[in-house]
């Protein structure tokens, strides 16, 4: 039932393009939806937001399509079963709830009134992640327009979250109760980014993160620094030399424990990760910024976060006494300060958790009471390059883009690690979002152009990994 390469392309392509504007369209739609999962107040708005996507998912032909309840946020799940019993199980996974945006933020347009603008979409979700959910309603709509079949060439899943924004704190629970239903032999995920517009990436990888606030309290009150400074503990100044204390003079990390079996690039990645087109100062432009700092042994590019192949410690806020104009001459009763730890592949939140306390209490003066709260943490994920997955995600952009498709790995973090682990099965990246995208950011927007070439991937990977990847009796 397979074409050859060039007229299997011609004809997705065809696909795609003639059903274009109805896809923005629906796009659009869907993008109008507040589902912001942060924000009690839009509870409302994430449910209507599954609501609309299991209908829009039952409109594309899935025979299942539902919105399966959880503590928190609903997620949207379908399946298509192959007619092919012995194909392969893929599961896609996504979200579709989205960070906060207000129009005060410094957006050009209300966020969640989709826009277009010199040939892009603006509106809140555009890039992250409903556009790159949605892609994959064109893209199976295509295989299926391109193959002459009436079901994939895979057994296909869809698991679309709504709570990713929020930390995915009830995800991994359902994972574990509902392993038959959605059991998988390869995770797609799609909700990463490429390199560039011209230069289409795979990731092979997400960081893990954890995340911690801790709290220092001294004095019952705030006091007078002329009648006690000196004499007692300032939770401020505690403060201050607990971040200045989290790197050492060659800025790693100074948590001992903290580098542990973090795993080491290869010469291979070294060498693909250097094909990458890397203009420092543009980056630094990018960046807002006008140095580069970080790590000391490794390169800008092997620091950044595209592709981020080392772990990190950042302070995030730090607060404590008088903020406000004019002077407040106290020591004040207490301080704090937000940490965040992006993990390596081969890094364990566990211990990392257990090493930031144990180094924290070592750091704290005597007279000063610490508290230290850690968030749910996410596991780090890597593919191996040599994966046969892997080798079918990089086929099918291949085909879509019409030009050769190099590696990277993502700064973010996300749940595709409980994933891997409560499944068994290995995590892809499926994503087109582009830096510019400003994923978070006031004014999120998403190319059009590379919506389209998503869908005509994930037309293609359903039928290579058919080929390519048969299930084992």
């Amino acid at each position: 039932m397979s074409q050859p390469v060039d007229s299997a392309v011609s004809a997705v392509r065809t696909y795609v393009e003639q059903h274009s504007a109805a896809f923005l369209d629906d796009l659009t739609e869907w993008l109008r939806i507040p589902s912001v999962s942060a924000r009690p107040d839009h509870a409302p708005d994430v449910r209507r937001s599954a609501d609309w996507l299991a209908a829009a998912l039952t409109a594309t032909g899935f025979p299942t399509a539902e919105v399966r309840p959880t503590p928190g946020a609903p997620a949207g799940h379908a399946e298509w079963p192959s007619a092919d019993p012995g194909a392969p199980t893929v599961l896609v996974h996504g979200h579709h709830d989205v960070q906060p945006a207000v129009r005060e933020d410094g957006r050009h347009s209300e966020p969640f009134e989709p826009v277009v603008r010199d040939d892009r979409l603006y509106a809140r979700g555009a890039a992250d992640d409903k556009g790159q959910v949605f892609f994959h309603t064109l893209g199976v709509r295509a295989h299926l327009a391109a193959t002459g079949r009436t079901a994939p060439a895979v057994h296909l899943k869809l698991l679309i979250e709504g709570e990713e924004e929020s930390g995915s704190p009830h995800f991994r629970a359902p994972v574990e109760r509902h392993t038959d239903r959605l059991a998988a032999d390869v995770v797609i995920v799609s909700d990463t980014g490429m390199w560039s517009e011209d230069t289409p990436t795979v990731c092979t990888g997400m960081r893990g993160l954890a995340e911690c606030e801790i709290r220092l309290h001294g004095p019952g009150q705030d006091i007078h620094s002329g009648a006690f400074g000196g004499a007692v503990p300032n939770p401020a100044t505690a403060v201050a030399r607990l971040v200045a204390a989290l790197h050492d003079e060659h800025a790693r990390v100074a948590v001992p424990g903290f580098y542990d079996g973090v795993v080491e690039l290869t010469d291979r990645e070294r060498e693909l990760f250097a094909e990458l087109p890397f203009d420092e100062r543009e980056w630094l432009r990018a960046a807002s910024s006008h140095a580069t700092g970080g790590e000391a042994g490794y390169s800008t590019l092997e620091r950044r976060p595209k592709p981020p192949t080392r772990p990190t410690a950042e302070a995030n806020g730090i607060d404590g006494g008088h903020q406000g104009p004019g002077s407040k001459t106290i020591i004040p009763s207490s301080a704090m300060v937000e940490l965040s730890f992006r993990l390596a592949a081969g890094q364990d939140p566990g211990h990392i958790e257990k090493a930031v306390r144990d180094w924290v209490a070592g750091q704290i003066p005597d007279g000063i009471r610490c508290e230290t709260a850690f968030s749910p943490a996410t596991r780090p994920c890597l593919t191996p390059l040599d994966h046969p997955a892997l080798e079918s995600v990089t086929r099918a952009m291949g085909r879509a883009f019409g030009t050769p498709v190099r590696f990277t790995r993502e700064g973010g973090s996300g749940p595709a690690a409980d994933l891997q682990d409560v499944l068994g099965a290995p995590v892809l990246f499926l994503g087109i979002s582009v830096p510019s995208d400003g994923w978070h950011a006031p004014d999120e927007k998403v190319e059009p152009d590379l919506l389209l070439k998503g869908a005509e991937a994930a037309a293609h990977l359903w039928d290579d990994l058919a080929q390519h990847w048969r299930r084992v009796p």
